[in-house]
């Protein structure tokens, strides 16, 4: 069950030829995802031979191989970790109970639910990067993107056979309306709002792999413990794929911050004029995109009083972070969580039911885990001897989501009237000059072991290859 048959026209760990009505639904659908993949996948890639993993194995020893690939030949399909023996459902009303291998009708609405929003969360963040390759700033870089993307479209996949075996007709339809809609299309869009946001440049892109694809790890993490055991199998095998996403994110923007500390210390200054006309980004810059994508991730995680969490957990359909790990009686009855609410000029905090805060302690969950690569950010800068740190903004900054939404609160946790918010709005947030700014760096530098000026060289290259190996062949 662990090694991946390719032999097959989709590649699957899931002995799906014995399954021909399943098989034959799944080779219908295939042909439109490639027509999805040719109209919104990387811009221009199609004949490039790239540097790729793929997985081989569901075995966390030696489960990928590197080798050249044709983006459109990359092959896409159906792994499962394998299943646990007599697993038991290990929180909710039917804790103790045997872990359903089929939906249960009276959850079979809220599941499809959650399969299809963290499905269309796949396909949109292809979407957005779509011409992102056009601006690369290596060629390392660039495989670097390709590789997020043919991932992202394995993790559709992942969904789109759960919808195609469990939902019969109305999976089906679903998994095609997964093809249909567009990344800030206005009759169309994406589910989710952070997903209908332009991924504009390469700072955009990596602060949305280190901030987004984190809010995917922890959402996949509290998938893994679903009832549900094909979900949970499935995501916690996207869980594996899903570490290089946040790779690419974190080193990126500690590679961008390098580079900006090293031409400070070449010209000793800390004059953001000064190092745009040297051509880096500035480290108020960096800190103001990454206000804006913190800010806009932690509003995926949902409302902070949630009857839809509730329900989720109670019936078993997805658990906390890691709930293997925690020491409570997994059914929460009785407990309570502070959340945050605007009461006139002050921020204060409520007690809630712990069921009904369950967005609330994901979202907390996640932000300590954001704030621990901040500070892997700031040893770079200390490490350059610079007086500068980077901070994740209150909780409450920038909030669209929930009793925070519209609220008017500076990155310290001040709330402000909309006369000063305004006053002070792109010292926080990009304004439209730093967006020209960071746009103007951005040109293709695809000559292997160059880089653009304005970010560092890796400190190693892929899969033990030198940093100037030729990750793209241009054909």
């Amino acid at each position: 069950m662990s090694s991946i048959d390719y032999s097959e026209t989709i590649p699957n760990n899931v002995r799906l030829s014995e399954d021909r009505t399943l098989q034959r639904a799944l080779m219908q659908w295939q042909p439109n995802y490639l027509n999805w993949w040719s109209d919104m996948g990387p811009d221009g890639s199609q004949a490039f031979d790239v540097y790729l993993r793929t997985a081989v194995s569901v075995d966390p020893q030696g489960w990928a191989q590197f080798g050249y690939v044709k983006m459109h030949e990359y092959r896409w399909g159906v792994f499962l970790n394998p299943g646990e023996a007599d697993r038991k459902i290990h929180f909710g009303d039917h804790k103790g109970e045997a872990a359903w291998q089929d939906v249960p009708g009276e959850h079979r609405a809220n599941l499809r639910r959650i399969i299809v929003t963290q499905g269309d969360t796949e396909p949109a963040s292809v979407e957005q990067q779509r011409h992102l390759g056009l601006t690369a700033p290596s060629m390392y870089d660039l495989r670097n993107l390709f590789q997020v993307n043919v991932e992202e479209g394995r993790h559709l996949w992942a969904m789109v056979y759960l919808l195609h075996k469990y939902f019969g007709r109305d999976g089906r339809e679903e998994a095609e309306a997964l093809l249909e809609r567009r990344s800030g299309q206005q009759d169309n869009p994406r589910i989710l709002e952070a997903f209908n946001e332009p991924t504009p440049d390469w700072l955009s892109l990596f602060m949305f792999t280190y901030f987004t694809d984190r809010d995917g790890k922890f959402q996949l993490c509290a998938l893994a413990e679903s009832s549900f055991d094909p979900l949970a199998r499935t995501t916690k095998f996207m869980l594996t794929e899903e570490a290089h996403h946040m790779f690419v994110g974190e080193s990126g923007v500690s590679r961008v911050i390098q580079r900006t500390c090293q031409v400070m210390n070449e010209l000793k200054t800390n004059d953001p004029a000064k190092l745009r006309a040297a051509g880096v980004i500035d480290l108020q810059t960096i800190q103001r995109y990454l206000n804006v994508h913190f800010s806009v991730t932690i509003d995926l995680f949902g409302a902070d009083q949630s009857s839809n969490a509730a329900t989720f957990y109670s019936t078993g359909l997805k658990g906390r972070y890691e709930e293997g790990k925690r020491s409570d009686d997994h059914q929460l009855k009785g407990g309570s969580y502070r959340v945050l609410q605007v009461r006139g000029d002050r921020l204060v905090e409520q007690e809630v039911p712990m069921l009904n805060a369950l967005n609330e302690v994901l979202r907390d969950d996640y932000i300590k885990d954001s704030i621990g690569g901040v500070e892997r950010w700031n040893k770079v800068i200390e490490k350059a001897g610079i007086l500068f740190r980077l901070t994740v903004p209150h909780k409450a900054f920038h909030r669209r989501i929930g009793s925070l939404a519209g609220a008017h609160v500076t990155p310290e946790g001040r709330l402000v009237s909309h006369a000063e918010w305004e006053a002070h709005r792109n010292e926080w947030l990009p304004s439209a000059e730093d967006r020209a700014y960071v746009a103007s760096l951005m040109g293709r530098v695809v000559e292997p072991g160059r880089f653009a000026n304005w970010i560092a060289p890796p400190v190693m290259g892929i899969n033990r290859q030198p940093v100037d190996f030729e990750y793209v062949r241009f054909n």
